[in-house]
């Protein structure tokens, strides 16, 4: 007799009838107070009380030049723009995102192998990595619609089945942000509380929710007070520049009806330690090219 394979338990409920909040259950910084890394001491201690971190300068004005030429390589490309991995803008059928452009740019493979990078990850995450998701945004002016509130962990849990917050993001400036062109908003240490929101997950809701999202959003009530709780920061700098930040912050963006434009490459980097399982709230999991699944190496 065969039994069925147990159940990953869920630490993080999400999707139900009502909004429910759960203290973290994992640690922000999984590596020794002590590991080796490129992150100081006293910045890797802001990260886990903030859940974020700023790089003035990751990369040089010369590769912000190479990055974003291939940014715009990609997006002129009759061939990515049909290809189901990129992602336009509702209204103006302008791209919005490319996924998994570290597969379909060895010039992208190559910053996401950066010592720069994955060794950032790595002492945050205390394990070897990969690359659960990659993407460029592009967010012209006059337009470009934004990101609303959400926390990115809720989604690769429910969806993907990410099971622990042992994942952390980078979202690398190619262009200048400034306070007015739809900037990155981060809720500081609300990394501390998971928000499970109410409501189902359509099938292949993924289809809906690149472009305008849906399902996982917080109500307003909860979002007032967790900003009246932990206040809000807008990013800006210089193109080069970058900001991590822990899986479950609450963030979004705003649109951007300046004429100046903002895009990034957007990296998340998993622990291999942290594999994704059955998703906990979803049909079925997400494409590849949106979270990455077993098998995968670790980024080297």
């Amino acid at each position: 007799m065969t039994t069925a394979p147990e159940r990953t338990a869920d630490l993080y409920p999400t999707r139900g009838a009502t909004e429910v909040t759960t203290p973290r259950q994992d640690p922000v910084v999984w590596s020794d107070p002590g590991a080796a890394g490129p992150i100081r001491p006293a910045d890797l201690s802001g990260f886990d009380r903030d859940g974020f971190l700023t790089v003035d300068q990751l990369i040089t004005p010369d590769e912000v030049t190479s990055y974003r030429a291939e940014l715009e390589r990609l997006t002129a490309d009759p061939a990515i723009r049909a290809d189901e991995r990129s992602i336009v803008e509702p209204k103006t059928q302008d791209i919005r995102s490319v996924f998994e452009v570290h597969r379909i740019s060895e010039v992208f493979a190559q910053l996401v192998r950066d010592p720069r990078v994955v060794n950032r990850a790595r002492q945050i995450l205390g394990s070897d990595v990969y690359v659960h998701q990659s993407r460029i945004n592009v967010k012209p002016g006059f337009g470009a619609s934004g990101f609303y509130w959400h926390s990115d962990f809720e989604t690769w849990h429910a969806e993907d089945g990410l099971p622990n917050m042992r994942t952390v993001s980078v979202s690398i400036a190619l262009t200048e942000n400034y306070a007015t062109n739809g900037g990155l908003m981060i809720m500081p240490g609300s990394h501390r509380t998971f928000l499970g929101c109410a409501g189902s997950t359509p099938r292949d809701n993924y289809k809906h929710s690149l472009q305008m999202q849906g399902a996982g959003i917080p109500s307003d009530q909860a979002l007032t007070d967790m900003s009246e709780r932990h206040g809000i920061k807008l990013f800006t700098g210089a193109a080069g520049s970058a900001t991590w930040f822990d899986c479950n912050c609450m963030h979004g963006s705003g649109d951007n009806i300046t004429p100046y434009p903002r895009s990034n490459v957007f990296i998340v980097f998993n622990s291999m330690e942290n594999a994704a399982v059955d998703p906990f709230a979803a049909p079925l999991p997400r494409p590849e090219y949106i979270g990455a699944r077993a098998p995968f190496t670790p980024v080297k």
